[in-house]
């Protein structure tokens, strides 16, 4: 069977551990399911693209994105529709600009074809490699924060505040105390080096959330799905795609609304996808030649462009790389074999989608906590005593937190970098690339 890994997956026998890729994979899935809840309840907004049908799509763009990611780049990383880019999709260009959701498929449809192009062309790769070595390092540390902060909003350690933006929840009852006793769980099994330690942290927390109710609901945290008898559901089959699949609108594609809406979907995407690939090679040691080279990076962006088509023909918005894929890589995951066995487990949602949902955002979220702490060790290697990087490298951590944006976090980085190292008189260490992509940036702001 090993012989058989090693040329699908990129497995090596002498490196690699099957029990460890499986683990990391469900560990990867058990972080990011939430999509398979939330997006439909996101497009529940506009009539016409029924929740069962959106389920179903959201699956199968994961289950096509992640499989290519597994057998042609070979790498661990999971995809599936983003969020955010979803609620652009639904917020802004269906209720705020009025168009129709298939006015939006159509865009992302067509984002994905440019994404296509720009990868074959290798203008992808080159745009990375213009970032410099401090930015990326910044990159990895941010996602850290980023991902931990996802974490606690989703156990409500952090809470929404109307004077202070945010602030502490009420971490001795609900949600909160779940996710709490689940991460110091999860941490003591990673810090004894248990493998598997994050999804036995997971799960028990899941089994933990039967026994405590939040004061919000009045109802246990893990809430078993029950069928009209009474009794608890574990299988349903899948809804049709037909309703939403190919459901393209061909007549406005050259508006100046098509283009504008095209043109964001494809910077969102561009640099998520761009800091997540950054941010997992660096917390990871995948990264080759002094960190400066991620291999196999044509691939995983062509995986990431497939995937975007695809989920666009089933009937959802933009499928990108997810940065939960750290927590497999947390795990050990590092060959395609993590992808895959993902793929796996959303096959299977598709019919289990019962106990699948019945996972908290509350026992999910020690995992990612404590990915972000693995990937804040990025941040020892940034220059902090050269103002001209240390301000960029900051600028570029901070904000993808608090913008709730990896992509913005990246372009403030890039035009930071640009404009200190000017001030400074330091031009010789700017690049053609950087001053060009700086440019693009100001004006994405500016116009977009």
């Amino acid at each position: 069977m090993k012989p058989v890994f090693e040329k699908l997956f990129g497995f090596d026998s002498k490196v690699h551990n099957v029990r460890t890729e499986i683990v990391a994979g469900i560990t990867t899935f058990l972080t990011m399911a939430y999509i398979l809840a939330v997006n439909p309840g996101i497009f529940s907004a506009l009539p016409g693209m029924p929740g069962g049908s959106v389920f179903t799509a959201t699956a199968l763009a994961a289950i096509v994105g992640t499989l290519v990611m597994a057998l042609y780049a070979k790498k661990p990383l999971a995809l599936a529709p983003g969020m955010g880019l979803n609620a652009f999709f639904v917020f802004t260009v269906c209720l705020g600009m009025g168009h129709s959701w298939q006015f939006a498929l159509t865009a992302v449809f067509l984002e994905g074809i440019l994404f296509i192009i720009l990868t074959l062309t290798k203008v992808r790769n080159w745009l990375l490699n213009s970032i410099p070595g401090t930015l990326k390092k910044a990159i990895g540390a941010g996602i850290g924060l980023f991902i931990a902060f996802i974490g606690m909003q989703n156990a409500g350690i952090i809470v929404n505040n109307d004077a202070t933006l945010v602030s502490l929840g009420s971490i001795t009852e609900g949600k909160a105390l779940v996710g709490m006793i689940g991460l110091f769980i999860t941490a003591g099994l990673v810090m004894a080096k248990v493998r598997g330690g994050m999804l036995i942290g997971i799960l028990v927390t899941t089994i933990i959330g039967l026994f405590i109710k939040d004061p919000a609901t009045g109802e246990a945290v893990t809430q078993l799905i029950r069928n009209e008898a009474g009794g608890i559901k574990l299988i349903a089959l899948p809804d049709s795609i037909a309703p939403i699949f190919c459901q393209f609108e061909w007549s406005q594609i050259l508006s100046w609304d098509m283009l504008a809406v095209v043109f964001t979907f494809l910077f969102i995407d561009m640099f998520d996808t761009m800091g997540t690939i950054i941010g997992v090679h660096q917390s990871s040691g995948l990264i080759q030649k002094g960190g400066d080279e991620i291999p196999g990076l044509e691939k995983m962006f062509l995986a990431d462009s497939i995937a975007t088509v695809a989920g666009a023909c089933f009937g959802t918005s933009t499928t990108t790389t997810y940065v939960e894929s750290a927590s497999g890589v947390g795990e050990g995951g590092r060959t395609g074999l993590t992808a895959f066995s993902t793929v796996i487990c959303f096959v299977l949602a598709l019919f289990f989608s019962p106990i699948f949902l019945a996972i908290p955002g509350a026992a999910t979220a020690p995992a990612l906590i404590i990915v972000g702490v693995m990937m804040m060790g990025n941040a020892r290697n940034i220059h902090w005593d050269d103002y001209c990087k240390a301000i960029p490298a900051f600028l570029t951590l901070i904000m993808m937190p608090l913008a709730y944006s990896i992509s913005d976090g990246i372009l403030i980085g890039v035009i930071s970098y640009v404009i200190c190292h000017a001030v400074a008189g330091k031009f010789k260490e700017i690049s053609i690339p950087m001053w060009v992509l700086a440019a693009l940036f100001i004006c994405k702001y500016i116009f977009i």
